[in-house]
């Protein structure tokens, strides 16, 4: 469990920098380099995420179950986990109205799919990571949307067309990743 709290205080750690040091992450930037800067932040993000799956692959080999997901849990997270990819896709579609509305479709991804693994899954590490995961977006999707206003931003209206994309392509990456990844990269099998 060590290795497990480690990557997440590491993980989100570095990717909570801005929301909680935003002019120190601004000093260091203008000190070493906005390309410095970006290569430290993904090593010290991939070194998290390594420490995470290791921490959880170890957790998860003598789990201690807190409680018995509701029946109805699987359901349910399969249909949070399809919009959350959706959600994580259309953060990368431009001029989409999904990006429009939800302004931060990434972190509100991430925040529907922490929610959907709590429901389906009951042992301590499960509760440690996707815990984790959905306070994390919590606090920063509300941090980010008070960043947004106190800069007067400004979203435009966006196109049905990139919707349609943002869609597809998460349905698409949700079906692949549940049905043909999932088992083999995480070890459970979601529809088996």
């Amino acid at each position: 469990m060590t290795a497990l709290i480690l990557g997440l205080i590491l993980f989100l750690g570095t990717h909570s920098v801005r929301i909680v040091a935003g002019g120190w992450r601004d000093a260091r930037v203008a000190a070493i380099g906005e390309g410095a800067w970006k290569g430290l932040y993904s090593l010290a993000s991939l070194a998290g995420l390594v420490l995470i799956v290791w921490g959880f692959g170890l957790a998860r080999a003598a789990p201690l179950e807190l409680w018995q997901p509701p029946a109805w849990g699987r359901h349910a997270a399969s249909l949070f986990t399809l919009l959350s990819f959706v959600l994580i896709v259309a953060a990368y579609v431009p001029r989409s109205r999904i990006r429009a509305l939800v302004g931060h479709p990434m972190v509100a991804g991430v925040k529907l799919w922490a929610f959907a693994h709590l429901l389906s899954n009951g042992s301590l590490a499960d509760l440690v990571l996707f815990g984790a995961f959905l306070a994390w977006s919590i606090v920063a999707f509300a941090a980010l949307r008070r960043r947004d206003r106190a800069a007067g931003a400004k979203r435009g209206a966006g196109a049905l067309g990139n919707d349609l994309t943002s869609v597809v392509l998460g349905v698409l990456a949700w079906f692949v990743f549940a049905l043909y990844l999932h088992g083999p990269l995480i070890g459970v099998r979601p529809f088996a």
